[in-house]
């Protein structure tokens, strides 16, 4: 596989303004400087603490929020260099589904004119193509085809999602971000959901970005995986690989707190100190420094860059998977 949605050196900042004339007083780098690739037809798992970046990442990729730099290449197409004409036609091939289907659907409208209004605002097909197309992709995410005539508050939050699901899948996109889309749900739901939108990817040749704070749900879906730490990815590796040989410390914390089905089994749970800094106030040097168990003073001086560890597997640390002293990067 081709790598064919290529995040590189991304960054989204937010200036904060305080005072009687609104000066800048600090600016949050929500992302800052994120760089990775996705191939066609994969799922890539996007994880890591709430407040890390990872959903900023995803609606920068879309430019639902703006990036204030770096460049997002689709099918070769730069995505940032797009004017809004050109950036509304390439939405119908990069759609995104939500956390909270409720909140992202309109109250006002029925399921039908929900999941037909992209079509119109696409172009797509007639007045009498676009119902049948509404019936039809109502019955593709498990919904009789008798939904489209009620509105959203009158479902479920599992049924919610698949109406959600349905309005990004209706226009046949190549490339699916999903934010978060069962952190809502039951976890008996959730499994329903899980295995309808692999089931689309299998049947509609689907690219996604999964993005997760579960990472059991993660290693479920997921083919590779990236590990976000305010802001900036700190581990990228295949899933068998990441969860079997975690090499960055912040990876190994996360993985220690996945629950154990086996009462009997012992795993040792790494538990880190302090609260996860603020964006606005990033530590100097790693940003992980200030709870990583491994800490040299070289951490607080200078930045990690993303280093390839083992085959396909990168890991930005100033530690070598021994725990020593890595090369200074």
């Amino acid at each position: 596989m081709s790598e064919w949605l290529e995040v590189n050196d991304l960054k989204t900042y937010y200036p904060v303004k305080k005072g009687l004339f609104g000066r800048t007083s600090e600016t949050i780098k929500a992302v800052d400087g994120v760089s990775f690739a996705v191939r066609k037809g994969e799922t890539f798992g996007l994880v890591g603490e709430s407040g890390c970046g990872k959903s900023t990442t995803g609606r920068s990729i879309l430019r639902l929020a703006e990036p204030t730099g770096g460049t997002v290449l689709f099918e070769g197409q730069d995505i940032m260099k797009l004017g809004k004409e050109e950036l509304r036609r390439q939405r119908r091939h990069m759609q995104m589904v939500f956390q909270d289907p409720l909140s992202s659907l309109n109250p006002r409208h029925t399921v039908g004119k929900l999941l037909e209004e992209p079509l119109i605002v696409h172009g797509l097909g007639n007045s009498s193509e676009r119902k049948r197309s509404v019936r039809e992709m109502l019955e593709i995410v498990g919904l009789p085809a008798g939904f489209a005539s009620r509105y959203p508050h009158q479902f479920s939050g599992g049924q919610r999602q698949r109406i959600g699901i349905a309005r990004a899948l209706i226009v046949r996109p190549k490339l699916i971000v999903a934010d978060e889309p069962v952190s809502a749900l039951d976890v008996s739901i959730q499994s329903q959901v899980i295995n309808l939108m692999q089931d689309l990817q299998r049947d509609f040749g689907l690219t996604y970005l999964f993005i997760s704070h579960d990472l059991g749900v993660v290693r479920h879906i997921s083919d590779r995986v990236g590990v976000m730490y305010l802001g900036r990815l700190v581990e990228v590796a295949d899933k068998q690989d990441l969860f079997s040989r975690p090499l960055h410390p912040y990876t190994q914390a996360l993985l220690s707190a996945i629950p154990n089905a086996n009462p009997d089994a012992k795993r040792e749970r790494i538990v880190l100190g302090g609260d996860l800094p603020s964006a606005a106030q990033a530590p100097s040097g790693c940003a992980f420094h200030t709870r990583c168990p491994y800490a040299m003073e070289l951490c607080s001086k200078v930045m990690p860059r993303m280093v390839e560890r083992e085959r396909g597997h990168v890991v930005a640390c100033h530690l070598d998977q021994t725990g020593n002293e890595a090369i200074r990067c």
